[in-house]
């Protein structure tokens, strides 16, 4: 179920961490992916494939796309108002995505069971309706911010306790039960 504190319909979820290289801004060559709240938990996101994001000449890397997928998932924790990591990310490339194509993606959580949430992610070219390019089914588990603060490398985990945005984002989801 939706968490009464998580953002309303509509609503632009933001970045979760600005030097993320899926929804970040301060990532020269990240997706720069913009996720908006759906109904129940579910959400939509965009991205543009730029240049940087190639594999083959003038198609996005799959690896990219997979990125995408995986950030659009990750995105729907925030509407659980959960902190959770990508635990299995299984992914269908169905059509090629030409450089300059925004992909429109749709994704939703099918499931939770404890700590795991299932979801379920597709990617549209030339639109909302347009055909469908890329596709992922992902397991999330469920994660304390501890698991940043121990794995994470001590110059960044510092730089963003010392930003007061990255200390509220965290402090929202201390409530969750």
């Amino acid at each position: 179920m939706r968490h009464p504190d998580a953002p309303a319909p509509g609503e632009l979820l933001g970045a979760h961490y600005g030097e993320c290289f899926g929804c970040g801004g301060d990532q020269p060559h990240g997706l720069h992916l913009e996720a908006r709240a759906g109904e129940g938990v579910s959400l939509t996101a965009e991205f543009t494939v730029q240049p940087a994001h190639q594999g083959a000449p003038g198609l996005a890397h799959g690896g990219v796309l997979a990125s995408a997928l995986d950030e659009t998932l990750g995105s729907l924790n925030w509407l659980l108002r959960t902190i959770a990591v990508t635990g299995r990310l299984e992914t269908d490339f169905v059509r090629p995505v030409p450089v300059g194509t925004t992909l429109h993606l749709e994704a939703e959580v099918t499931a939770v069971a404890g700590r795991k949430i299932y979801s379920t992610a597709t990617g549209r070219v030339g639109g909302p309706d347009g055909p469908v390019a890329v596709r992922a089914d992902a397991l999330f588990i469920e994660v304390k911010v501890d698991h940043f603060v121990d794995h994470g490398r001590q110059e960044e985990i510092q730089a963003a306790m010392n930003d007061p945005d990255q200390v509220r984002r965290v402090r929202a989801f201390e409530v969750n039960p």
